[in-house]
């Protein structure tokens, strides 16, 4: 009996995973909704099962609910993120916390109200339904932090097993659903004096569906899903996906790009600069910073319009662009009509020199309304000018405000000492 159990359950697995991934598969035609409507019907069942239906095994007695629904739950989700990503995973957790929460709150109402029973003498279950509830709220929250946690595994998996995605699977489930069985079994105990085999019963039996669900997933990613393994990321980018940040806010903040010049912004600038700082000053490297400033920027605006002032904008930007070492100088959009341009390997002396060929380039080839337009360009490097992008950035500045003050159109910036 306890064999043929086992291979029900298996069949029942199988039978899950097969519906679920086609609905993931089909998502462009159905919509990824569907599928989450599926999984969050399909909570209830797996809360129930789990709370009163049991049944023996090889592993010794487990609920269907928790060894295969719930398992199966965790894996579709990973397999969602693997497919989409974290914040369509959100959409689903958070969709399920507050649902449950909700319906927590009405079965609490519902007991204000003197209920009858459809037959007499039977009475609804207030006591199972209190229950239900606090099972359904407290499964969803486990399912929340182990949904952020079975990501972050699998991303941090990455980088000691590869990329293919169903051994990461496996070990991030595996993972995941130990923690849940702790957790699971702690209300269980609270609840129902759940005995301690139930725990290990359960917990063998997640392992091996874990198992199994990996195995149908490898097969997936084999023959159905093409290109299903994704990019590493960093667990922390992953985990700021998983909370309130916006999907556009993350991928702005992940290109780093700058909409109007396509040249890097300075979320960017924050982003790395301080780090290649640092790496220069620890090998004693040379590294110069530019701050170069539009002149009289607003009476073009002011004059021409802001569309010409935009115009003028992207035309300095390819000017800067074209004039530095490919894949070596980063330029960045500082604000406004300010860029900023980090320059590895290269000293003060040099610095200057690169700063006025880069001013001569701008006044050749950028115009509005048929004068030249010019720039002024403060220059610091590092460590005489500072050593932190601040500290380079205030160095700069001083250089630039001088260059303005002597008259424009020209470079400042302190020569190294000898």
């Amino acid at each position: 009996m306890d064999v043929l159990n086992l291979l029900l359950l298996i069949f029942e697995a199988c039978l899950y995973f097969g519906l679920l991934v086609c609905l993931l598969h089909w998502r462009a035609r159905l919509g990824i909704g569907v599928m989450m409507t599926v999984l969050g019907v399909m909570h209830f069942l797996e809360t129930y099962l789990a709370a009163r239906y049991y049944v023996m095994t090889p592993f010794g007695m487990a609920s269907p609910g928790s060894i295969v629904f719930y398992s199966g739950k965790l894996v579709m989700i990973l397999m969602i993120y693997i497919r989409e990503d974290a914040a369509t995973v959100r959409q689903l957790i958070y969709g399920l916390l507050g649902g449950n929460a909700i319906c927590l709150m009405f079965a609490f109402l519902l007991r204000l109200h003197p209920a009858l029973g459809l037959t007499p003498g039977e009475m609804p279950d207030n006591d199972f339904l209190d229950q239900m509830g606090v099972l359904m709220v407290w499964g969803t929250a486990l399912l929340y932090v182990e949904a952020v946690g079975v990501i972050l595994l699998y991303e941090s998996l990455g980088r000691w097993m590869g990329r293919s995605p169903a051994p990461r699977l496996w070990a991030a489930s595996v993972l995941a659903l130990a923690f849940d069985q702790c957790g699971f079994y702690a209300a269980l105990k609270f609840l129902y004096d759940a005995p301690l085999s139930v725990f290990w019963a359960s917990m063998g039996g997640k392992v091996f569906f874990a198992c199994v669900y990996a195995v149908l997933a490898a097969v997936y990613f084999r023959w159905f899903a093409s290109g299903a393994a994704t990019a590493r990321r960093f667990p922390a980018d992953v985990f700021a996906d998983l909370t309130y940040r916006e999907r556009y806010d993350a991928l702005l903040a992940r290109s780093g790009v700058d909409t109007l010049t396509g040249v890097k912004n300075r979320g960017r600038l924050e982003e790395i600069g301080p780090g290649l700082i640092q790496r220069h000053l620890d090998t004693s490297s040379a590294l110069s910073l530019l701050i170069a400033d539009v002149d009289h920027f607003k009476q073009i605006n002011d004059r021409f319009g802001h569309l010409q002032g935009d115009a003028v904008l992207k035309a300095i930007a390819d000017a800067l662009k074209t004039g530095l070492r490919n894949d070596v100088d980063l330029l960045f959009r500082f604000g406004g009509e300010e860029f900023l341009i980090l320059m590895p390997g290269i000293g003060q002396d040099a610095a200057l020199k690169a700063a006025e060929r880069l001013r001569r380039r701008v006044e050749a080839h950028v115009s509005a309304g048929g004068a030249a337009v010019s720039i002024s360009i403060g220059v610091a490097s590092a460590p005489e000018g500072g050593e932190s992008l601040r500290a380079l950035i205030d160095t700069a500045d001083q250089g630039l405000y001088r260059a303005k003050a002597n008259g424009r159109n020209q470079v400042d910036g302190v020569p190294r000492t000898a």
